[in-house]
């Protein structure tokens, strides 16, 4: 008896504390300050969408255009978050369900439903700091949107419209601005100026160089566009017919020697005084190299990469209408830590089945992998990607990817991730080549990993959460950029 009656009181005290809340949040969600915020948000997002359309070259208005971009994507993270208590409805228990793994995230969204006074604090700090952040912006905003008048509107053919409403390059707002300034700028006497470009794997370097040279101007300002390999920097030289203003663009995987890129340097400052050269590369010391100031690209930070999570995965449907997947796009954005790649995939795939279970169980699956790696090696499978080592998984070991210009030379079988996560195709019980990723913008770059039968590493017998098999062992795949 005494069982019963503590289990029916504790079912009411969750359900007031439950009733509570929701009343807080209605309250708080209705409020003066969630309207200016989101009307705010809309102001600014004009003014970016805006800026993106027009060559900046004034290093003062860059930096005021950087400071708006990230108080836009905190807001709407403070937004969003305020909208998805309102409306969970349940859905944090589902993704609490799907078996958890703690990762720690800016914002890290409260999973309590205890009306405290520490969390009712917490939401009206984040919103009123949301708030007067994006207001501070808007105050200094009016001088920004007079200078941007005056300049050059850029001229959009259909592709690009096109690149901006599906295959688009999100973000990189200023380093465009910066890489289009200083292919445009004339050139001084001397040797011809360099501009390095560093960033880790897979955070749009090339992305980015191939976007730019795809504006009008751009393209009419170079008679030539050279691509080369590092290592083969003699090959520029053995052109014969560069006598016009040229574009090389040199991808170094490795350090080069300083006579050598000396030669190299040389070499183009007697073909043209016009030349320019771009620098592609990770390694952060070979920005000894440039003459400028090098673009240095990072991952996105947390706010701005789930707002392109959450847009790639949702595409045209309102994420108010599915309530219980806003949880879980948070969840995979913490999961797959600001990479495009996956943002990519999962973006094409989810959001052609917006179903609870069918998101959930692709969580689960690559929860699986990335706890099974931290477990074996310490590691995210990204991060042994980073550094140049396979990742495991269940049956298979997947080695880091090479691009479309080295891809596996081998008669395996070819599949795509994003067939094998939508459950369409499953993975043999071989060896195979799997394509993680075709881009489909310039530089249209595939990601082709070689994953390699190891069923001796399968020791865990699950259900399947991405193959789709009924009492399938788990096959998830980390995500190479």
């Amino acid at each position: 008896m005494e069982l019963i009656v503590s289990s029916i009181t504790g079912d009411l005290t969750s359900r007031l504390i439950s009733f509570l809340m929701n009343k807080f949040l209605d309250n708080l969600y209705s409020g003066e300050k969630v309207k200016r915020l989101e009307q705010l948000l809309q102001r600014v997002h004009m003014v970016v969408e805006e800026a993106d359309g027009r060559y900046i070259t004034n290093r003062c208005m860059l930096t005021h255009l950087k400071t708006i971009v990230a108080a836009m994507y905190s807001g709407y993270h403070v937004l969003d978050t305020i909208k998805y208590m309102k409306n969970n409805k349940g859905a944090n228990d589902l993704v609490n369900n799907s078996s958890a793994l703690s990762f720690a995230t800016p914002l890290k969204r409260s999973r309590t439903t205890t009306i405290c006074p520490e969390t009712k604090n917490k939401f009206s700090m984040e919103l009123q700091g949301a708030l007067k952040n994006i207001e501070t912006v808007i105050g200094d905003i009016n001088e920004f949107v007079i200078l941007l008048t005056g300049c050059e509107r850029m001229s959009h053919r259909p592709y690009d419209t096109y690149l901006y409403i599906d295959n688009f390059m999100f973000g990189q707002h200023v380093e465009k601005q910066h890489l289009i300034n200083f292919l445009l700028e004339n050139n001084t006497i001397g040797p011809p100026p360099v501009l390095p470009i560093i960033g880790g794997r897979g955070v749009g370097k090339k992305t980015l160089v191939a976007h730019v040279c795809n504006d009008d101007r751009v393209r009419s300002h170079f008679f030539f566009i050279f691509h080369i390999n590092g290592e083969n920097l003699g090959e520029i030289t053995e052109n014969k017919n560069m006598s016009e203003r040229t574009l090389v663009i040199v991808e170094f995987v490795s350090d080069v020697d300083d006579n050598d890129w000396g030669t190299f340097h040389s070499s183009l400052m007697n073909l043209n005084r016009g030349n320019k050269v771009i620098i592609l590369t990770r390694i952060k010391k070979l920005e000894r190299f440039g003459t400028v100031r090098p673009i240095t690209l990072d991952r996105m930070v947390h706010e701005e990469y789930r707002y392109l999570l959450k847009t790639l995965t949702f595409g045209s449907a309102n994420p108010m209408d599915y309530p219980q997947l806003i949880p879980i796009v948070e969840e995979f954005a913490v999961l797959l830590g600001g990479r495009l790649i996956p943002a990519n995939i999962l973006g094409y795939v989810l959001r052609n089945n917006l179903n609870v279970h069918f998101w959930l169980s692709r969580l689960k699956g690559i929860r699986f992998v990335v706890k099974k790696n931290l477990s074996m090696s310490g590691s995210h499978p990204n991060e042994l990607f980073d550094q140049g080592h396979p990742a495991h998984l269940t049956d298979y070991i997947l080695y880091p990817a090479s691009t479309s210009t080295d891809s596996p030379k081998n008669d395996l079988p070819k599949l795509t991730f994003g067939d094998m996560l939508a459950g369409q195709k499953f993975p043999p019980k071989g060896d195979f080549n799997l394509v993680s990723w075709e881009s489909r913008i310039p530089p249209y770059t595939s990601f082709v990993h070689m994953a390699r039968f190891f069923p001796s590493f399968a020791q865990d017998h699950l259900e399947s959460p991405l193959s789709g098999r009924k009492h399938a062992r788990p096959f998830s795949v980390s995500y190479d950029e």
